[in-house]
């Protein structure tokens, strides 16, 4: 399942996201999206996990709670739309 992880403090790097969500389970991928022209976070990212149970149980728990002082946006991740 692909997770969108929302509302991100713009310190939190890769290795954060991804450990965050290790508690619930295997992470086979985390990318956090950033701005091509500096680098920077863009506060958000994604975290795929192979097992929906252990992904269903990371979003209902994370949803909403306090991470590096910011409330995150956790849910399951939308099919981007085809213009």
């Amino acid at each position: 399942m692909n997770i969108y992880v929302g509302n991100l403090n713009f310190k939190v790097d890769e290795n954060d996201l991804q450990n965050l969500f290790a508690e619930y389970g295997e992470v086979s991928s985390c990318k956090l999206i950033t701005d091509k022209f500096n680098g920077r976070s863009k506060g958000f990212g994604f975290i795929t996990m192979d097992n929906d149970d252990e992904a269903n149980t990371a979003i209902k728990e994370l949803g909403g709670t306090l991470f590096k002082d910011r409330d995150i946006v956790v849910n399951e991740a939308k099919p981007r739309k085809e213009y």
